[in-house]
């Protein structure tokens, strides 16, 4: 690092903590930007005093030099590309159907006795982030007498919310076909 960046850091860290103590000579009339921060843009092509003329930054001939060029994605210079050489591995199913997934510890931690659960009560509470479909799963204890409004229900969750005197009561999957029944 010589000696002028490390003038420049310390002039820009001086201007502001300037600014922090609301010095008397700072206004809106007379800020402007640290040194460095604005760059004039390179003009290509000016003549060779510039720097940048006769081939305007691009080298000499080859496909990168002429206009109207630009580069694929995934082009590696007419090798096989990383996307072809590698092997297609796994299965995605077109089909399957996500859940948000919430446990009946965290309806006993949120929930009074005998309110009701519903998937916008989720919601606002932070407990889902999506509009999606949920399902309550029987991690944890129920000592309270919930209404739960859900898509899906585990066997220990429909258990554990009818033990304690709850109703698990299906909510429509908009569309999406219905496996359970109440």
């Amino acid at each position: 690092m010589n000696r002028n960046m490390k003038s420049n850091k310390i002039s820009d860290v001086e201007k502001l903590l300037r600014l922090a103590s609301d010095d008397p000579g700072i206004s809106l009339s007379n800020l402007q930007p640290p040194s460095g921060a604005k760059r004039q843009r390179k003009r290509v092509g000016r003549g060779e005093g510039a720097g940048t003329g006769v081939t305007a930054g691009r080298g000499h001939k080859g496909q990168q030099s002429r206009s109207g060029y630009s580069r694929k994605r995934g082009f590696e210079g007419g090798q096989m590309p990383i996307h072809r050489r590698l092997p297609k591995r796994g299965f995605h199913n077109r089909f399957r159907v996500e859940y948000e997934v919430v446990n009946l510890d965290v309806l006993e931690q949120r929930f009074e006795s005998g309110s009701v659960v519903t998937p916008d009560a989720l919601r606002a509470l932070g407990l889902i982030t999506r509009f999606g479909l949920v399902k309550v799963l029987g991690r944890g204890d129920l000592s309270k007498a919930l209404a739960v409004k859900a898509h899906r229900f585990s066997a220990k969750a429909r258990e554990s919310i009818k033990g304690a005197g709850g109703q698990c009561e299906l909510v429509e999957n908009h569309g999406a076909k219905q496996k359970e029944s109440v």
